[in-house]
C-alpha cells in the first residue's frame, strides 16, 4: 500500500509506471469511497420527519370532515333576500315564472316540466305543464271555454292521472272555484280549485263485506293557474293536503300571483 500511496502523490508525472494489480485495485476501492461521500449541507443529509398520526387523530379528522360537509358554513344572505320565503324561478327557454318557497327542492324526472316540492312534506309540491307546440294551437286562455269549461278539463285530467287498479280504491271529487284575472303583464289567467280524496279498504281481499272497513287516504288541494303564450298553454299547479289550506293559504295565493308567462 505504500507505494500506491507514492504513486498517489505522484500522479501529475506523465512518466510514471504502470500500475500493479493490487494497487489498481486499491486506488479504485479509495474513488469509490470518496464518490459515495456527499457533498450536501449536513441539513440535506438528514433524512426528513415522517408525520405520525395517531388512529385517534384519524378518527376526529374523519368525523370533523364528516360535520362540515353535513352543516356548512352559512353564507350571507343577499340584501334583496333577506327576509324572503320564496325563491324565484324562471324558464328563459320555454317562456315562464313563479316564485316558490325557498326551502323546498327541486326535482327531476317527475314527468312535469319543472317540479318542486317540501323536502318534509312530500305532499306538499308546486309543478308547471306545458302543451306540445306541436299539437296545440292555442291564442288566449279563452280558448279553453269559461273558467267552469277550463275547470273541468283541469278535474278530468287530475282524475285520470290518479286512476288506480287497485281493489277497493275509490275517488271523489269536486271544483272548489273557477275564475279569471287580468294580471300587472295584462294577460287573463285562469284560477282553479278542486278538491280530490281517495278511499280504500283496509282489508282489499277480505270475503265478508263487514271486514272490509273503507278508509280515508288522502284529502288534498289542487290550485291551478292556466295561461297562453308562444301558442301554448301553460299550467302552474299547487298540491296541498286539504287541512294545511287554512294555514299557508295566504302563501299559496302569493305562489299563484307569481306565475306568468312571457313571449320567448
Amino acid at each position: 500500500m505504500a507505494a500506491c500511496r507514492s504513486y498517489g502523490r505522484g500522479v501529475r508525472s506523465v512518466d510514471t509506471p504502470s500500475l500493479t494489480p493490487r494497487c489498481k485495485g486499491a486506488i479504485h476501492a479509495t474513488l469509490l469511497s470518496h464518490r459515495g461521500t456527499s457533498r450536501l449541507p449536513a441539513s440535506h443529509s438528514q433524512p426528513k420527519p415522517v408525520l405520525s398520526v395517531s388512529r385517534r387523530n384519524l378518527l376526529e379528522l374523519g368525523l370533523g370532515l364528516g360535520l362540515g360537509l353535513a352543516f356548512p358554513i352559512l353564507q350571507p344572505v343577499p340584501v334583496a333576500a333577506e327576509g324572503s320565503r320564496f325563491a324565484r324561478h324562471i324558464d328563459t327557454f320555454d317562456g315562464y315564472a313563479f316564485s316558490y318557497p325557498q326551502a323546498w327542492i327541486q326535482v327531476r324526472g317527475a314527468g312535469a316540466d319543472v317540479f318542486f316540492r317540501d323536502p318534509v312534506h312530500l305532499d306538499e309540491n308546486v309543478s308547471v305543464e306545458i302543451s306540445s307546440p306541436s299539437s296545440s294551437r292555442f291564442k288566449e286562455v279563452s280558448d279553453l271555454g269559461s273558467p267552469d269549461q277550463a275547470a273541468q278539463k283541469v278535474l278530468k285530467q287530475y282524475l285520470t292521472e290518479f286512476m288506480s287498479t287497485r281493489i277497493g280504491v275509490r275517488r271523489e271529487s269536486k271544483i272548489v272555484s273557477a275564475s279569471s284575472k287580468m294580471a300587472n303583464d295584462g294577460r287573463e289567467y285562469y284560477e282553479v280549485q278542486v278538491n280530490v280524496k281517495s278511499y280504500a279498504n283496509n282489508q282489499q281481499l277480505a270475503v265478508m263485506p263487514q271486514d272490509r272497513v273503507v278508509q280515508l287516504e288522502w284529502d288534498r288541494r289542487y290550485l291551478s293557474v292556466l295561461g297562453v303564450e308562444n301558442n301554448r298553454l301553460y299550467e302552474l299547479r299547487l298540491q296541498v293536503p286539504e287541512y294545511v289550506l287554512s294555514k299557508e293559504e295566504g302563501e299559496l295565493q302569493k305562489i299563484m300571483d307569481s306565475f306568468i308567462v312571457f313571449k320567448v
